[in-house]
């Protein structure tokens, strides 16, 4: 294998191998979110080649999103059963089997099956929980950074091709994007084959900022356990308030980002004149600042209380989107709100991580966090069917926003009622 030779070549250089394997994760988690994102830009062609109104495409992408968080947990439990590689290359699979399938579909019911069901499975096999898993196994030091990276390469990804994607479905067609984005994955999948690995200790390797190599785990447990052990750990976090303020809170963030902006701010501006590019290109804009803001996030999250982190972000959140309606959607007001909001576009992501992993232990944090952003993506699934109803019966999208930013400041004051955990909670989570 190609990382069998690689990785002894890179210690030589003194370089560990566990950054090949973000770098891997970062081109992967950035594909499948591109995919997420590429609907974005083709509601209005799809409203004008099949007659679909905004609430019928929107109530597909509402299920995608959904079930891109309900994964989350059981797309932990099965990266611990089956391994990394073969999880993801499934996943990545999956997607382009939705997508190609879409370039054919004529009625209703497949975009619901296909961009709905299908991609919704896919890319939430690749979700959060993937970042959170590949940090705690790779990484003892500098985890808080890894996971500020690979949650912007996410966010990213959905963003910065937009500009791009819009172009191609402007000049060729909303198919020549699909095909576009099948090549993307296509590409990411050649690469996890060739250098992802599940575990250090499959290199002989310690992980990164440790001194011995850990060995592997026990054998997994069987397909029942697996499939039971999400549903066990959320029965038992369950009596936890920490678990429900932060998953109060991730529902909230996923209300106010990838499901509002992510799947309805180019037909908004499309709304005051704006053409599909230069919508597009705003949310690139946002994609860069958010990488910057995301890394961030995790640099200060290893320095700083995660409570009053989480407090600053939500509230200048709701903030920018409170303004937006505001901006008369000129080029310099939405550049402001590009860059405010786009620093904060999931800058959550590392402090809550932390707050899990601090609060239920190493060993429960992946799939704490999996349930927690299964929270995130309810609320995404709310706000992308909430904003096309809105659309659809009021004619207007700004109702939604003006919500969504008052939910944000909600969940400012929700963070900072979190109790400060005094040490992790590995094997036991009382009742608080």
């Amino acid at each position: 294998m190609v990382s069998s030779i690689l990785a002894p070549s890179l210690a030589r250089r003194n370089i560990h191998y566990g950054w090949v394997v973000v770098a891997t994760t970062f081109l992967t988690m950035l594909v499948t979110a591109a995919a997420m994102g590429a609907p974005g830009v083709l509601i209005k062609p799809l409203q004008m080649e099949f007659g679909w109104e905004t609430s019928q495409i929107s109530s597909a992408l509402a299920i995608r999103l959904l079930l891109f968080g309900l994964m989350g947990p059981f797309a932990a439990a099965f990266m611990n059963r089956f391994g990394l590689r073969p999880v993801i290359t499934f996943a990545l699979a999956l997607i382009v089997a939705g997508f190609v399938g879409s370039l054919f579909m004529t009625q209703l019911w497949q975009l619901m099956l296909l961009w709905g069901i299908v991609v919704g499975f896919g890319t939430g096999l690749t979700a959060m929980v993937l970042a959170a898993t590949v940090s705690a196994r790779w990484f003892s030091a500098r985890r808080g950074l890894v996971v500020g990276m690979l949650s912007a390469s996410s966010a990213t990804g959905q963003l910065v091709f937009l500009p791009l994607m819009a172009e191609l479905t402007e000049r060729y067609g909303w198919r020549s994007t699909i095909v576009f984005v099948c090549g993307l994955l296509t590409l990411a999948a050649f690469f996890v084959l060739a250098l992802m690995r599940d575990r250090p200790s499959d290199l002989n390797l310690p992980a990164y900022g440790d001194n011995t190599v850990a060995p592997p785990p026990q054998a997994a447990a069987g397909l029942l356990t697996l499939l039971t052990s999400p549903l066990l750990t959320l029965k038992e976090v369950s009596r936890s308030s920490t678990f429900w303020i932060l998953f109060a809170t991730f529902f909230i963030c996923g209300l106010s980002t990838n499901g509002l902006i992510q799947q309805h701010f180019v037909t908004l501006c499309g709304d005051f004149g704006i053409v599909p590019v230069a919508a597009a290109s705003m949310l690139a804009v946002m994609g860069i600042f958010d990488l910057f803001g995301t890394i961030g996030s995790g640099w200060l999250s290893d320095r700083f209380d995660s409570r009053k982190l989480l407090f600053w972000y939500y509230g200048l959140r709701g903030l920018s989107l409170l303004y937006l309606p505001f901006s008369n959607f000129t080029f310099y007001g939405l550049s402001i709100f590009a860059v405010f909001y786009g620093l904060d576009w999931i800058a959550t992501v590392p402090p809550t991580v932390k707050i899990a992993t601090d609060r239920f232990g190493r060993e429960k944090a992946g799939l704490v966090f999996g349930w927690v952003f299964a929270g995130h993506q309810l609320g995404a699934a709310t706000a992308a069917f909430g904003a096309g109803l809105s659309r659809t019966a009021l004619d207007s999208y700004l109702p939604a926003f003006f919500v969504a930013g008052a939910f944000c400041l909600l969940a400012a004051i929700l963070a900072v009622t979190l109790r400060k955990p005094e040490h992790a909670l590995a094997d036991a989570v009382p009742a608080e």
